[in-house]
This record gives structure tokens, sequence and C-alpha cells, in this order.
């Protein structure tokens, strides 16, 4: 008997085809793409070319924001130096001071923030200033100090002890932050007239976060102006 030969499946032949009209069709959108692409990106260069401005003020935007950042990173880092360094006062040590002793820690501490021209003037004759110094933002400081032996017990400061800081702190003084400091308590009334006239308050509970260490002072008191140009201190 003559065997008969396997019968082909209908169909097989073909596959080979679909396939290959499918890669073709796959190359053909990536060509398309590419050429859309490339359209877009010559139009762009055209259109640069035409708007010169464009590049130099692109350019000047990047170096700007460059210049900010390093300058951030740069202060963080001073910052971090200062921090280490590790004065510390606890509130308890601030009321065993003398108050001439307690103007001079303030100025300690503001050196610690990075104020490298900080100074006590406290005495006869310093038109409310018991602090200068000058931040890394190029701020003038000007605080005067108040310090209780009694602490929160002792005598609240009130409008009056306000009024001479906000009569001199900017006109003779060249103030940009005018700040009440005490290790006491603070009156609402003296706090809503330190609002009106854009004064800043530390009382106790202020004052004990700021000497532990944790943050510069200036990170800690609301609305306080913003920086000037970076100076030499800066």
């Amino acid at each position: 008997m003559t065997r008969r030969p396997p019968a082909r499946r209908p169909g097989r032949g073909r596959r080979p085809r679909r396939r290959k009209n499918s890669d073709i069709e796959k190359l053909g959108l990536i060509a398309l793409a590419g050429a859309v692409a490339l359209s877009l990106v010559v139009g762009v260069l055209r259109w640069l070319a035409e708007h010169p401005w464009v590049v130099v003020l692109a350019l000047l935007a990047a170096a700007v924001a460059s210049g900010v950042w390093v300058w951030r990173r740069k202060e963080a880092a001073q910052w971090e130096r200062v921090r280490s360094q590790g004065l510390r006062y606890a509130v308890e040590q601030l009321d065993r001071l003398h108050h001439r002793q307690f103007e001079f820690a303030v100025r300690d501490l503001m050196h610690r923030d990075g104020c490298t021209d900080a100074q006590q003037v406290g005495g006869r004759g310093d038109n409310g200033a018991d602090v200068k110094a000058t931040d890394p933002y190029g701020r003038r400081w000007v605080i005067q100090c108040k310090h209780r032996k009694a602490g929160w017990a002792g005598k609240p400061v009130g409008t009056p002890d306000l009024h001479v800081l906000n009569g001199t702190g900017r006109q003779i003084h060249g103030g940009d932050v005018l700040v009440m400091l005490t290790n006491g308590r603070i009156t609402t009334n003296a706090t809503d007239f330190a609002k009106s006239q854009h004064l800043h308050l530390v009382d106790r509970h202020l004052l004990a976060q700021w000497a532990a260490g944790s943050r510069p002072l200036w990170e800690l008191l609301r609305a306080v102006p913003p920086p000037r140009k970076p100076t030499s201190l800066s």
C-alpha cells in the first residue's frame, strides 16, 4: 500500500508574513516619531536663534539659582559648625547671672549663631540697646535685655519698657530687627504694642529654647525682615 503524505495544516505558512508586516509597521512608527522629535528640536533651536535673549535669561536664572543653593549650603554648614561648638545655657543658669553678665551671655549666644561682630553695649547712655550684632544675612540686630532675678515670677516687661527701644532702635542704632529679651514674662499690652510697631519679643520660654542651642534666634522669631545683600559676614 502506498502511504499518503501528511496533510498540511492550513495557514501555517502565512504567519511569518504577518510578523514581518508587524515589524515593518513598528519601524515605521519609530521613524515617524523620530522625525517629529527632530523637527521639534530643529524648530526650538531656530526659535532660540531668533530670540537669543531667552537663552541669556535662562543662563542668568540658572546662575542665580545655583548661587542661592551654594550660599544656603554654606550657611547651613556654618551654623552646623557653630552649633557643634556647644555654647548652651539652661534658663536657670541665666537667672543666677548679674544683669550685666546676662547681657554678655546674650552677646555670646548671638556670636554662637554666627554674628561675628556681636557686642555688649549696655550701660549709661546706651539709648535702649544692650547688645548689637549683624547676622550672617546682613541684618542689624538691636537687643534690649531685661533680667529678672525671680524669672517668670518677677516683674513683667510692659509697654513703657518698649518705648525707648522703639524710639531709638532704628533711628539711632540703625537696627533692622529690634528685640526685647527677658528671662521673665511680657504683658499682653506690651505684646500688642510690639506687633503694631514691628518689634520682636523673647520671653522666658523662647529664651530657654534659643539658649539650649536648637536653632539661631532668627529662625525662632516670626516675621523677621528678609536678608540684606550678602556681606563680608555672610
